[in-house]
């Protein structure tokens, strides 16, 4: 299978580059690798990333179809090899546990701190007597020049000293070429892998994993694991968790010609519930994703409620379980600060599994709705959204209901919509005047595996480089949000099948036809002007974006959809 990639973008520029290298003598991929800033970085590796390149496209395996109902012949074959779920691998998660535990402790990564910062590596490039003389290269606009010898019997022999002044200018020449990389980066980036060559590393063995060449695979792993740094690059982070996911795809698949599945190893290293919470509770502070899906949904909750004197919300997930019910806070003292509001009650119905933390969560917002003077009830149901009742959710007849579901109905999607439609008719024989749906924006549900592996790639590629353009390379905080949230995440998608994967995340179009078949119409999603102030008073960092699309708005990355909120009437 790996000929198939022969014809793409990313192999044929790189043997260019080796090719150049034995010209030039220097890689030009490191004469820019040290000046390129961090946008610049972003495009290259976003291009790189594209699941649409020319001839990419054209092997079946990558190629999917957005309705995975359409294609459920091909499914079998590729989920058949795989066992329970399993998807946290002993790599890192020890090895970091105690290091984001301490962020005030002193520690060291092997690898990493061998060189002092700021210490000049002198290079010294090998003799090339046959390459001709005054070879020049640039970097950030400073000529430098490589001078080489010429060898030819038409010249005179050349001497001692001359060999002297030619290992001079060539070390002097490697010099600056360092010189000008730490002045233009001061913070190198240790472990220095060409993204380009961990892409390729990735594809290749997820290529390996999908075709259970597991000798391959693991070989490619282990280079993975040496180059794939927990606190490296955006990209070398990002490659770490896809490592740790192929890693818990092939421990569950067979070789080629046995029959059976694998026992699934037992995972040593199972990270706490309560890293994950602090992790969540991290995310939330420092990325705007859920913050975008609590805005757009408490702005149409008010105009749903505008003028009523009893409401309530159905809140599936009870927003993610987010301590202090942030969401609900935020929509009581727009309800408390609304002039002229006729409200006399308002009642919030929280669905899911952890009824002790909602208990939690509701006590504080009754206390906090006594406070401002708005009188609230709050009710619960234990359940998942698969086994959802219509009698678990009791409704009365003169009061507003809206249905808020934050980044929760991608959990029910599975390979038949059976799970799916049976919540959504739940929630169409409520008649809520409105259904807030806030999900990922990224097709990581496809039939085929390693067309999700790309998509997912560059999905978590761009939240990766947000999360380094907002915190500082060493920053703790950063590591648990990658590590404890997003690396689950990722292992979820790559690394499980069936009912054990859970990470279905869909794009908004696939969803406008998921709701449309449900008999949910789209309600457009007029906020535009506000969302846009709303993201410019967090002060967050530029790059962030926010746009509409068919109704729906979208928040995301450099133009890549990160986020996307809609909104749907009976």
């Amino acid at each position: 299978m790996a000929h198939l990639f022969m014809g793409h973008p990313l192999y044929s520029d790189q043997r260019w580059n080796h090719l150049k290298v034995g010209v030039n003598g220097v890689d030009p991929r490191f004469k820019l690798g040290g000046t390129k800033r961090k946008a610049e970085r972003w495009v290259s590796l976003e291009s790189s990333l594209q699941v649409g390149t020319p001839g990419f496209l054209e092997n079946p395996l990558y190629a999917h179809d957005e309705d995975e109902d359409d294609v459920q012949a091909h499914i079998t074959t590729n989920e058949a090899d795989l066992g329970q779920d399993h998807s946290i691998s002993p790599f890192y998660t020890q090895c970091y546990l105690s290091v984001l535990d301490n962020p005030a402790s002193h520690w060291q990564l092997p690898g990493l701190f061998n060189i002092p910062f700021g210490h000049k590596k002198m290079k010294r490039t090998v003799s090339m007597p046959e390459t001709s003389a005054g070879n020049s290269s640039l970097l950030d606009g400073v000529n430098v020049t490589i001078h080489r010898s010429s060898s030819s019997n038409s010249f005179p022999k050349l001497r001692f000293r001359d060999h002297i002044w030619t290992y001079t200018q060539r070390y002097l020449a490697a010099e600056a070429i360092e010189n000008g990389i730490l002045e233009n980066r001061p913070v190198e980036n240790e472990g220095n892998v060409d993204g380009m060559h961990l892409v390729q590393l990735l594809i290749s063995c997820a290529e390996a994993v999908a075709c259970r060449d597991k000798a391959h695979a693991t070989t490619l792993l282990a280079e993975l694991r040496a180059n794939a740094l927990v606190f490296g690059s955006s990209f070398q982070r990002v490659a770490s968790c896809f490592m740790q996911g192929l890693t818990d795809r092939l421990a569950l698949v067979q070789p080629l010609g046995a029959v059976g599945l694998a026992i699934p190893a037992t995972s040593l290293n199972v990270v706490a519930s309560e890293k994950k919470e602090e992790a969540l509770h991290l995310v939330y502070e420092v990325c705007p994703h859920i913050q975008f899906g609590h805005f757009v949904a408490n702005f149409t909750i008010l105009e749903a409620f505008e003028g009523e004197s009893f409401v309530h919300v159905v809140d599936l997930g009870m927003t993610l379980g987010l301590p202090h019910g942030h969401q609900w806070r935020a929509l009581i003292e727009s309800l408390a600060n609304h002039p002229g509001q006729a409200l006399r009650l308002l009642r919030i119905t929280a669905v899911g599994p952890c009824v002790n933390r909602f208990h939690i969560i509701g006590d504080e917002l009754e206390a906090y709705a006594q406070e401002l003077g708005i009188k609230m009830e709050i009710s619960f149901v234990e359940s998942s959204l698969e086994t959802l009742k219509p009698e678990d959710i009791k409704t009365y007849e003169n009061e507003v209901l809206v249905v808020n579901s934050i980044l929760q109905l991608h959990c029910v999607v599975k390979e038949s919509r059976g799970a799916l439609n049976s919540v959504l008719q739940i929630i169409h024989e409520l008649s809520p005047k409105v259904l807030v749906l806030v999900e990922q924006d990224s097709s990581h549900n496809g039939p085929f595996f390693l067309g999700r592996f790309m998509e997912a790639l560059h999905y978590y590629s761009a939240i990766f480089d947000a999360l380094d353009a907002m915190l500082p390379k060493y920053d703790t905080r950063r590591a648990k949000i990658e590590q404890f949230y997003f690396a689950e995440e990722i292992k979820n998608i790559v690394s499980c099948e069936g009912p054990n994967r859970v990470e279905r995340h869909e794009r908004v179009d696939q969803w406008r036809r998921r709701m449309s078949r449900a008999g949910f119409q789209a309600t457009p999603v007029k906020l535009m002007a506000q969302a846009k102030q709303w993201l410019a008073k967090l002060e967050i960092c530029e790059g962030y974006t926010i746009v509409e699309e068919k109704g729906s708005l979208v928040l995301g990355w450099k133009s890549k959809p990160i986020v996307a909120a809609s909104c749907w009437k009976c």
